[in-house]
């Protein structure tokens, strides 16, 4: 049986969603939430974040990155999987299930007719963790990350490779507006 760790579904969702209402920046407020939680449930909210991260490693949601980005590398990719965790549940699950219910989001909609705007891509968000963790123990990110690998290693979590799905031409017209055709017609237009 595959461990699973403490930090539910429900109780991580819980808590982006109240630093979301929060008035500071969403990576602030998620900073200081978890720093009022012990290390352990700092480690197994990340977790839960690489997770969720993980279950989006996809070539649609990709696409959808290369889009809205107006192109996207490999850390690109990276902030724009956490970015769509800070969007919070609601439009996580929508773009999980089909990254072209991101034409609906009023932000995404704003990007189309103003492209310097990336609101999905937040690379702070995929740091909360790690510096809540440091304000917790008065370590470094150097600490968080050791402790990060050992608690990886300690609860048996292996990197296995992603199932991206059915790799595409994102510079293919044709094929985007297939797959996101929604998206597509924002972007590329018809």
């Amino acid at each position: 049986m595959a461990h699973r760790p403490a930090v539910d579904a429900e109780e991580f969702w819980a808590i982006v969603e109240a630093a979301r209402a929060d008035a500071a920046p969403f990576h602030e407020a998620l900073t200081d939430r978890l720093a009022t939680c012990t290390a352990e449930t700092i480690l197994e909210f990340e977790e839960r974040f690489d997770e969720l991260d993980g279950a989006v490693y996809r070539w649609d949601v990709w696409a959808t990155a290369h889009l809205i980005g107006g192109g996207c590398s490999d850390d690109g990719f990276t902030d724009f999987r956490a970015g769509l965790i800070a969007l919070g549940r609601h439009w996580y699950a929508r773009a999980a299930q089909s990254p072209d219910n991101l034409a609906d989001h009023p932000d995404v909609l704003q990007t189309a007719t103003e492209p310097r705007r990336h609101p999905v891509f937040y690379e702070q968000a995929a740091h909360a963790a790690g510096q809540a963790y440091t304000q917790v123990t008065g370590g470094n990110s150097d600490d968080f990350h050791d402790t990060w690998d050992r608690y990886r290693t300690s609860h048996g979590i292996q990197d296995t490779p992603p199932d991206l799905g059915e790799d595409f031409d994102f510079d293919d017209a044709d094929q985007m507006h297939r797959r996101l055709p929604r998206l597509a017609a924002l972007y590329l237009g018809g």
